[in-house]
């Protein structure tokens, strides 16, 4: 439902409708919309890191297991036959459309210390380990992977809903999101050439 009516115009009455059942059985699992919002978002960063770890575990050069992580952090999500009962594309366009909304409000501190952003923070520091494996000295890691994978939701959502912002396509058959965010780190992180 968020996914098909977005995050405004979703309540929990319409979802109880939905499912057969009656609003207040849905309070006793979410106390709020913003609660149920946190939950799929970390849900989703947590399967991201999963995601991650396969797709990096037996990669030994640090550079392609960058590559990689950039892969799966850029690309859009398609449903896996693995997982039936989850739909994994809708849930990558909730977060594409509404996950800036559990971060950009006034609870962001005591939801920060309470660890709701756990999943999230320790995938960027994952895919940063790997940028500090190839360039030591560069000190924004984090910084630049909490930015690509948000830029990357960004020039999706432009895609879809304001084109004139991107040059992505909305189906991207070519990946040149990918493309393009991985040239940006890439340069970001190379060594700087001694000037002659």
């Amino acid at each position: 439902m968020l996914d098909e009516i977005g995050y405004e115009q979703f309540t929990f009455r319409k979802l109880a409708e939905r499912i057969g059942t009656v609003e207040p059985s849905i309070y006793r699992y979410f106390r709020s919309k913003h609660a149920l919002l946190l939950y799929l978002t970390a849900w989703y960063w947590s399967w991201m890191e999963y995601r991650l770890m396969l797709a990096t575990v037996n990669v030994a050069s640090p550079q392609e297991r960058l590559r990689s992580a950039l892969r799966e952090l850029t690309q859009p999500i398609r449903d896996d036959e693995a997982t039936p009962g989850i739909d994994e594309a809708a849930l990558y366009r909730v977060v594409v459309a509404e996950s800036s909304k559990v971060y950009l409000q006034r609870d962001v501190d005591v939801e920060n210390r309470d660890g709701l952003f756990r999943s999230y923070k320790r995938l960027c520091r994952t895919v940063a380990n790997i940028i500090t494996e190839i360039n030591p000295h560069y000190a924004y890691p984090v910084a630049l992977i909490s930015t690509v994978i948000e830029s990357s939701h960004l020039q999706r959502y432009f895609a879809e809903h304001l084109p004139s912002l991107t040059e992505v396509k909305r189906a991207e058959p070519d990946g040149s999101l990918t493309a393009f965010l991985t040239d940006i780190v890439f340069k970001a992180i190379a060594p700087e050439l001694p000037l002659i």
